[in-house]
């Protein structure tokens, strides 16, 4: 990391300003106005730890553990006084901050069997995050996805022991692999439960490459399992990695969708840090990738500082999830695509 000062203090920024704008909820300004609103949340597993303490923000740590489950309950706050600030801003920034209000822990498999019956005849959605996310900050932003591709009841969270420090890459990379057999043992139980051809995976950035990992791990195990759409959203993985590895998992999902775009800093910082280009970034040989369907937002407004975040604060892109997750459309059949390449699309803005 020391050879790339600039991508540092770009971290660093985005940190002060992530700080900024999610707020503790124990810091309260006298001159926020607070509206009530029902709680909102997701279903997690987790191998983090337990840290023993009360407060629902930290009631999980970021050292390794056993396998732990539960109800992430949010909660928002309204800031109107941001409404000035973002007509100025040069990205999106919400009128509302969201906070963990609670958590409420189940044994794993309770947890599932509630999950099997809430989710009824749609498609379960397996989701995990990336790197420098830690409980809290994951409770948030699974549950901003979840309602911005309108996933609710078919969502479920799986959180590794990111350790939330932006300066800290290589000890989520452990961290990771670490995790890889846990999220294939998950996604192979959510099979077993609901069928072959049902279960949806879902990964963002450093995450996206545990569930390739994985993948590749239950092909290794030919245990036979056969899984619905698999989406890699902004990965974090070497591409010509993925190019190997994509013959053995394959087979395993009915379509893989990859989303990357231009200006996503994030993974320009971690070309440079591993010498290869990512996954996620645009203008890869993508036709290389046989049988996979790429999806290019650089026609989209960058809505967030680090143009890493735009499944949770596009619109557009939480439509087109919603068209592949819950609808089960692929690219030639979703709206505001525009083909670019035998399996590369541009997600052009909304109307």
């Amino acid at each position: 990391m020391t050879t790339c000062p600039s991508g540092l203090r770009f971290l660093v920024l985005a940190a002060a300003l992530s700080a900024a704008l999610w707020p503790s909820p124990a810091v309260r300004a006298e001159t926020v106005v607070a509206e009530a609103v029902a709680p909102r949340g997701v279903p997690y597993l987790t191998i983090r730890n337990r840290t023993g303490l009360g407060d629902p923000r930290k009631f999980y740590g970021d050292e390794r553990s056993d396998l732990k489950a539960g109800w992430c309950d949010i909660g928002e706050r309204r800031l109107p006084m941001l409404s000035s600030v973002a007509e100025a801003a040069p990205f999106y920034i919400p009128e509302e901050i969201l906070r963990v209000d609670g958590i409420r822990e189940s044994a794993p498999a309770a947890l599932l069997d509630a999950f099997e019956t809430g989710v009824e005849d749609a498609a379960p959605v397996l989701f995990t995050h990336g790197f420098y996310i830690d409980f809290e900050k994951g409770c948030r932003r699974a549950t901003a996805l979840q309602e911005n591709a309108g996933l609710m009841g078919q969502f479920l969270w799986f959180s590794w022991p990111s350790n939330g420090d932006a300066l800290n890459y290589t000890h989520d990379e452990a961290d990771l692999y670490w995790s890889v057999p846990n999220l294939a043992d998950t996604i192979s139980e959510l099979e077993g439960r609901f069928g072959p051809g049902r279960v949806n995976v879902a990964g963002h950035s450093l995450g996206a490459r545990g569930v390739a990992l994985a993948l590749a791990e239950l092909a290794s195990r030919n245990s036979g399992e056969q899984l619905g759409e698999v989406v890699l959203l902004a990965p974090d993985m070497d591409f010509g990695i993925f190019e190997r590895l994509l013959p053995r998992i394959r087979p395993l999902a009915t379509s893989i969708t990859v989303y990357v775009t231009e200006r996503d800093w994030p993974l320009a910082l971690s070309a440079q840090l591993h010498g290869y280009p990512r996954l996620g970034e645009a203008g890869n040989p993508v036709e290389a990738l046989d049988g996979v369907e790429v999806i290019d937002l650089s026609d989209l407004q960058v809505r967030s500082s680090s143009g890493h975040l735009y499944h949770i604060y596009n619109p557009e892109v939480g439509d087109d999830l919603a068209q592949l997750l819950k609808d089960g459309l692929h690219a030639a059949e979703r709206r505001n695509l525009v083909q670019d390449g035998a399996n590369l699309w541009r997600l052009q803005p909304a109307q």
